[in-house]
């Protein structure tokens, strides 16, 4: 396959899953497109040209070339200078990668890494939050991001990998939207009654085990395990948390659990003030477990040296 190949398929697939459907994504586009034409042309240079074909900011091919073919990868949760160390100090002893694929954003898909968090107004609607409040809410938590995203030196694993001569990409919000999709339609159909039976249809999941063996799996941070589950919201994708004024409007809409990636102590804090019971299916595994639904549909005859928290499990 070429960069451009899984690059390509990665996008296309997350438009595929992405929660909101792909019709919203097909809207993100010609936001984007609407937005390019209206620019003056000394402003036209500056525009991210890629978001013209893919709706996620936080995916992109950071750097090399995209028609480079690739026989073997490798494949963390973050990839930063120390990563790209180790893929250069792989290549030194005989094992040539061809390219490094992180999951967390790097370089120009950090600085945007807000640019998606829009998608959250549209998941939230799904789940019975009326737009206009879900936009609401959710346009102070994006410029909250946005400002603290402002200061990062986002490019520095980026020059490494260019300083070092190795390709580099990042797949963020595909991974993501695979994660949601793929429990989200679990727990839909299992109906779980309980809080602990959501805790335990996520820990039989073999990336979940494996979180769970290391100390890191499924946990209940609010509520009780005890309780009933009501309607389960997956909440995993969309750039970041969203609006801790979310869990009233989920909580309103009918939602009894949200199953997330992580929480914030201010987030959970008011979850359990609007009686919305929380598990946390675990940060790193939820992560792995997206890239390795993605890398089951996009990857032909490609082979992944695993690295910073991530472990390929094939399912097909």
């Amino acid at each position: 396959m070429k960069i451009k190949d899984i690059y390509e398929n990665a996008v296309r697939r997350g438009i595929e899953l992405d929660p909101r459907g792909k019709d919203e994504a097909a809207k993100d586009l010609e936001r984007s497109k609407k937005a390019y034409e209206a620019l003056k042309d000394k402003d036209k240079p500056y525009f991210d040209t890629a978001a013209l074909t893919n709706p996620y900011s936080d995916t992109r091919i950071l750097h090399g070339d995209p028609e480079t073919d690739v026989k073997r990868l490798i494949v963390g949760i973050d990839m930063e200078v120390g990563e790209v160390l180790l893929a250069d100090r792989l290549r030194e002893r005989g094992t040539p990668v061809d390219l490094i694929l992180a999951h967390h954003p790097e370089g120009r898909a950090m600085a945007n890494l807000y640019g998606v968090m829009g998608m959250q107004s549209g998941i939230l609607l799904k789940y019975g939050v009326p737009i206009n409040v879900a936009e609401d809410i959710m346009d102070e938590r994006i410029k909250e991001v946005e400002r603290r995203l402002m200061p990062v030196n986002h490019t520095r694993a980026v020059d490494a990998a260019r300083l070092l001569g190795i390709p580099f990409m990042c797949v963020h919000t595909p991974s993501d939207n695979a994660v949601t999709e793929y429990l989200q339609r679990l727990f839909d159909a299992k109906k779980p009654e309980y809080v602990s039976d959501v805790v335990d249809l996520a820990a039989d999941i073999p990336e979940y085990k494996t979180a769970k063996a290391e100390g890191a799996g499924p946990k209940v941070v609010c509520g009780s395990d005890k309780r009933k589950a009501g309607r389960v919201f997956v909440d995993m994708t969309g750039g970041t948390g969203g609006s801790k004024k979310a869990f009233e409007k989920l909580s309103a809409a009918g939602v009894g659990t949200v199953v997330g990636m992580h929480i914030s102590e201010d987030h959970r804090k008011e979850a359990e003030k609007h009686h919305v019971n929380v598990v946390i299916a675990g940060h790193i595994s939820s992560d792995t477990l997206g890239l390795n639904l993605l890398f089951d549909a996009i990857l032909k005859g490609v082979e992944v040296v695993e690295t910073s928290g991530f472990r390929r499990t094939v399912r097909k």
